[in-house]
């Protein structure tokens, strides 16, 4: 039977395993000892029930394929060294599925979930004793984060610092769901600052308390008992080798074809943040992009060709403020729309993928 390892239990990973199960031997590699979904982390940082619900078992993922919980340590070709002790597993399709390391408490890097979630339930109780708190970087996940604490803790004063001359100024956003996100900080009594940074980071971890003060490169001079970090966003492809040089850009992405096939690496293929494609790095997007590679994978196993292909989707997104809050921009009828805190609510401010995700991972709710 046709051999395949997938390196990345995430959206994407979980996604091309499953599909795979029924028509190849499985070999899903991950190291992480529960699945963790993302996509509710900043929930999970200020609600105790979520904090519980992000970490989920990969039991019952595969039929007839196997997880193995473990570190990538290095490619060659198509074989994956493990740590461990687990050895070098061969194969004869690897698909890179690792995705991106991002700050706490947007993502988890702790190979346990025992220790995950110790960690946020120190964050926690820190929250429910701060009175002010600095959150850096306006994208999307500051900005989500600003809208989880705000709803969670109604009394802490937020200060979102941003270096940009906007929030949100990166991607390719309609002018109206700025206004909007702007509109409803505004209402929440946030202090947005944009143009400037820090003149140093504070003498503090983020997500711990400790008082501090620390200016910014504008004359500001912020007072806060605990901040967070919302940037710094790089693939996680630290684990690929000089053979990956040329084809590795300085985010640490690696090229791929329009088949997700990675670049002059026979037999390898790429899902979601790891790939460059230009687009938004958001789970939809992995699952999106490892439906393709499923498709190719199971054609070649048939006897046929790579066929399927992949194309950037226009720049949408799904941005709540907690539970009932946010704004969205999303595809009407082949147009690109603003839609408020009502419809985001119900496109993930309320779930948060769980019940996707729950699906996927075959497990009863």
């Amino acid at each position: 039977m046709v051999r395949v390892t997938i390196v990345g239990g995430g959206y994407g990973g979980i996604t091309v395993a499953k599909a795979l199960d029924d028509v190849a031997e499985v070999t899903l590699v991950e190291q992480k000892d529960t699945f963790v979904n993302h996509a509710a982390a900043l929930r999970a940082a200020v609600d105790r029930e979520w904090a519980e619900k992000i970490f989920m078992p990969y039991d019952r993922l595969l039929t007839r394929g196997r997880v193995i919980h473990g570190t990538a340590l290095a490619v060659k070709g198509t074989t994956v060294e493990v740590s461990g002790g687990v050895g070098p597993i061969e194969a004869d399709h690897l698909v890179l599925a690792t995705g991106t390391v991002y700050p706490f408490p947007a993502k988890h890097l702790e190979s346990s979930s025992v220790v995950a979630k110790a960690r946020i339930e120190r964050m926690h109780t820190n929250l429910e004793q701060a009175g002010r708190v600095l959150v850096v970087g306006g994208g999307d996940v500051g900005i989500e984060l600003v809208g989880e604490i705000t709803s969670a803790f109604p009394k802490i004063e937020v200060t979102l610092l941003e270096a940009a001359e906007d929030i949100l100024a990166t991607k390719d956003y309609k002018p109206e769901l700025r206004q909007a996100i702007r509109f409803q900080l505004e209402q929440r009594g946030v202090e947005v600052i944009t143009g400037e940074t820090l003149a140093a980071l504070p003498p503090v971890d983020p997500g711990v308390l400790s008082p501090f003060r620390v200016p910014t490169t504008g004359g500001h001079r912020l007072e806060a008992d605990m901040w967070f970090r919302a940037w710094g966003s790089s693939a996680a492809t630290g684990f690929l080798g000089d053979d990956y040089d040329d084809i590795r850009h300085h985010n640490g992405t690696i090229r791929v074809d329009s088949h997700l096939r990675v670049v002059d690496h026979p037999g390898v293929w790429a899902v979601g943040d790891i790939t460059d494609v230009r687009e938004s790095k958001r789970a939809d997007a992995a699952r999106a992009h490892a439906k393709v590679v499923a498709d190719n994978i199971r054609s070649l196993i048939a006897g046929g060709e790579a066929t399927a292909t992949y194309q950037p989707r226009p720049e949408l997104v799904v941005l709540p403020l907690g539970p009932d809050g946010g704004a969205s921009q999303v595809m009407r009828e082949g147009v690109r729309v603003v839609v408020g805190p009502e419809e985001t609510a119900r496109f993930k401010g309320e779930d948060l993928y769980l019940g996707y995700i729950t699906q996927q991972l075959g497990i009863e709710e």
